[in-house]
């Protein structure tokens, strides 16, 4: 396997980040993090094609309110370790890389704050080690068993990203947040990713989230979403409504998840896909109250 990493000097002019960078090693592979604060943790996992910068303006609210904020760059994103090949990637590996990086660090009573395919690989690991866990919140997420056709918004971003000769992960965002963001901002979402060959791990994902019954990902996502549908703890959605894709998918959860009932699920109804942009201190801020509360 070849591994690519993104030289450091990539992100000098990221702003609004002042976090040093903690490695952990995840079977070979270097995955990244940031973190500040003191107390319980809170765990904030990214998706495609973002990475810890996402949650820049959610991390000082939560340490700030007297927890510990965590957020790691998935491998193949960040300033984590790259596999240069599109094979290197399944979603049983991500699985596995980021559950031994929450061992290594022996992180428990976990807060889990999860969107994109953060939710994919959080949702799973929450429900197979739910010691580990205490509480979770959704934003734009959901746990796939191919139990539905796939959306045709989904299809083509699929394709897209299987064959676009370029993939502008700062243009990606762009397209999924309703707010204006600034060209440093652009530029903070390209810095992980020097050349296309850097973005194999962004290229696969799309591929990975398994929406066909002979997905290898189903059996474990469906015994997933088995033991979600006996989750007690308390869980927590709040969705942009103006996501094309996940937009609705909040009320699946809902329904589906006994601590989901009775709490203080929020509608953003002018946020979009990367609701971390157009209205991150908005979700911590109500993450922090229902922590509290």
């Amino acid at each position: 396997m070849e591994i690519l990493r993104t030289p450091e000097e990539h992100f000098s002019t990221v702003p609004d980040f002042p976090y040093a960078p903690v490695y952990t090693d995840v079977g070979g592979l270097r995955m990244a993090h940031v973190e500040t604060g003191e107390g319980a943790p809170v765990l904030m996992l990214h998706g495609e094609p973002t990475w810890s910068f996402l949650y820049r303006k959610m991390i000082p609210v939560f340490a700030a309110a007297g927890f510990r904020a965590l957020a790691p760059d998935l491998v193949g994103f960040g300033r984590s370790d790259k596999p240069a090949a599109v094979g290197d990637y399944s979603y049983a590996a991500h699985v596995s890389w980021t559950r031994t990086w929450i061992e290594a660090l022996d992180l428990r009573e976990i807060t889990l704050v999860c969107q994109d395919w953060g939710s994919l690989i959080g949702l799973r690991l929450a429900a197979e080690h739910p010691d580990r866990f205490s509480r979770i919140v959704v934003a734009n997420g959901f746990l796939p068993v191919a139990d539905r056709p796939a959306p045709l918004a989904f299809r083509l971003w699929r394709a897209f990203a299987r064959y676009t000769p370029v993939f502008p992960a700062g243009r990606i965002v762009q397209a999924g947040t309703v707010s204006h963001l600034e060209p440093a901002v652009l530029a903070a979402y390209d810095a992980p990713f020097p050349s296309e060959r850097h973005k194999a791990g962004a290229r696969a994902f799309p591929r990975l989230v398994p929406t066909h019954i002979e997905d290898p990902a189903v059996p474990a996502n469906r015994a997933a979403w088995q033991a979600l549908g006996q989750w007690q703890k308390p869980f927590l959605t709040a969705f942009g409504k103006k996501d094309p894709i996940l937009g609705w998918a909040d009320r699946a959860l809902q329904k589906h998840v006994p601590g989901a009932r009775g709490q203080p699920h929020r509608d953003l109804a002018d946020a979009g896909h990367f609701v971390q942009e157009d209205a991150g201190p908005e979700l911590a801020a109500l993450a922090v109250d229902w922590l509290r509360g």
